[in-house]
């Protein structure tokens, strides 16, 4: 053995599979939720097997299916991830609040990786599967950095995860095509990289590489109030404790308040904190959001100058995300008889907190206060997905640069002498392709529907290039459309006003055909080809 633990001459695992472990159900008669991914593990040691010339005895892999707690049990992790040449963690939402999850990825990651050779730009030794869907989930910065298309896994894989490959009998073909192609995978990261052996870390102290709680997911409640040793003398001390969070304004019921909302919270999917608004009250006014935030205020602590004064600095900061819930228990004889006094003086502290309240959240902070405890556990999940709201809203990234517009054909044709084509056109707009086709004022068909006078007048106004294109084109168009196209001048006239139309469009051609500056001799104008001057040639 080295100083590192493994002999250099024996072959090392190709992988390491990381996973959360999945807590049974309770339910009476559940199976092991793990089992599936010990399936998983058997599937893929044998595959790679097949893919590579691990000898017999040699393990292919390792998983920690015991997940005993210890010293023996750290130090086994410590070795193997010092080892493998291939990490594999199986992304899943449960995966990324796991703390032990975070110190195996954070474990592996400290050793350091090579290209094999000079061609490959491989520079990680992470494989990662999708052992569940995780479009709908952010996930943490090493993971979202890290360079990866399952899309080569196939189009189920990508949609389902693995989990649901494998439970279910409808994508078992689906299954074996991802396993395949996930130990081929492993086994070409492996051969594509060296990263050696690393030292054995004490996994127990290791830090978690991911920040297991998001920030919208947590919930900084903090409590204005006093301790028992602060209390006014007219004040009853058995809603108070020792610590200011021991506030307990519904005594009998319930807990501490600040107790009692943390359980709310979790209910709602947060991981709340409680702190005293003292320490809290500085970063706020900041504007130093680390998270959504509860405070829960007791009225009689306005009383005090000093907190009513850091209160009114909190209202003036308009820190939207953190929510006001005001407990007042209207069974407290002391609270009753002193409710107009305190709904005034919070009124005056919280004014711009009271004009902000949006109608669909009335009655959270509103001026009769939470008069019971189930007041108060209906206005929690309201104010704390409101703070959330506003935290998201307030941290949202800021859209990207707007695109540089794309190329636009009416410009190139609206601009000046040599603003565009390599061959010299430009010295007039029209020349050589005519009008901007963009442009409503010069539209072809518009004009063929224009009585005839007023044609001949724009003509006579017209540059002569643009009555030499414009001619061109009617020259240029077959009989039918011409018939067509001067009927609907008629709308629709009899067969005798057609054939005088066409008769009078023939005449003003014929007539304005001797003013061409290029008309070579022909007999009708049917052909198409006669009289035709090349793109850019003599005749203009």
């Amino acid at each position: 053995m080295t100083d590192r633990g493994w002999d250099e001459d024996e072959t090392r695992p190709y992988f390491f599979l990381s996973y959360a472990h999945t807590p049974k159900s309770g339910a009476r008669g559940a199976g092991d939720p793990n089992h599936w991914v010990r399936q998983l593990y058997r599937d893929l040691c044998e595959a790679v097997l097949q893919l590579t010339t691990v000898p017999a005895g040699v393990p292919v892999g390792f998983m920690d299916e015991s997940m005993h707690q210890g010293e023996l049990w750290a130090e086994r992790l410590s070795e193997e991830l010092a080892t493998c040449r291939v990490f594999v963690p199986l992304y899943s939402p449960r995966y990324f609040n796991s703390v032990p999850c975070g110190q195996e990825w954070h474990a592996f990651t400290r050793r350091p990786v090579y290209p094999a050779t000079m061609d490959v730009e491989r520079t990680s030794g992470i494989v990662p599967v999708l052992w569940a869907p995780m479009s709908r989930y952010r996930l943490p910065k090493v993971a979202s950095e890290l360079q990866f298309n399952h899309a080569g896994f196939g189009p189920d894989y990508a949609t389902e995860g693995l989990y649901a490959l494998m439970k279910l009998s409808y994508f078992r073909a689906a299954y074996e095509l991802a396993v395949h192609r996930l130990a081929a995978r492993i086994v070409q990261v492996a051969e594509e990289t060296v990263i050696p052996v690393g030292r054995r870390l004490e996994f127990n102290g290791l830090p978690s590489a991911f920040n297991v709680s998001a920030p919208t997911k947590q919930l900084r409640i903090s409590v204005l109030t006093y301790h028992q040793g602060e209390l006014p003398q007219d004040r009853n001390p058995d809603f108070y404790g020792a610590r200011r969070t021991d506030w307990h304004p519904y005594r009998p019921a319930g807990s501490p308040i600040a107790q009692h909302a943390v359980r709310l919270a979790r209910q709602l999917g947060f991981q709340p904190t409680v702190h005293e608004f003292d320490d809290e009250v500085e970063s706020i006014i900041e504007g130093n959001a680390e998270a959504p935030g509860l405070l829960l205020l007791d009225r009689w602590a306005l009383r005090d100058p000093r907190r009513r004064e850091l209160v009114r600095r909190f209202d003036r900061s308009d820190a939207t995300w953190v929510s006001v819930l005001e407990p007042w228990n209207t069974e407290d004889r002391e609270c009753l008889e002193r409710d107009g006094e305190f709904s005034g003086l919070s009124d005056q502290t919280l004014r711009k907190t009271r004009r902000a309240g949006r109608p669909s959240f009335l009655g959270v902070t509103g001026p009769t206060g939470l008069n019971s405890l189930e007041d108060f556990d209906d206005a929690l999940p309201r104010a704390a997905m409101k703070a959330k709201y506003a935290f998201e809203s307030r941290t949202r990234a800021e859209p990207e640069e707007p695109p540089a517009p794309r190329p636009s054909l009416r410009e190139a044709f609206r601009r000046g002498p040599g603003a565009y084509g390599p061959d010299g056109f430009g010295g007039h707009r029209t020349e050589p392709f005519g009008p901007d086709p963009f442009d409503r004022d010069h539209d072809p068909d518009r004009e063929d529907r224009e009585d005839g006078d007023a044609r001949d007048e724009r003509d006579h106004r017209a540059a002569p290039e643009e009555r030499t294109v414009r001619l061109s084109r009617a020259d240029y168009a077959a009989p039918e459309e011409r018939t067509v196209r001067l009927s609907r001048e008629d709308y629709g006239a009899p067969d005798d006003r057609t054939d005088r139309t066409i008769r009078t469009a023939r005449d003003d051609r014929t007539a304005r055909d001797n003013d061409r500056p290029y008309r070579n001799d022909r007999d009708d104008g049917d052909d198409p080809d006669a009289g035709m001057a090349p793109l850019g040639g003599p005749h203009r």
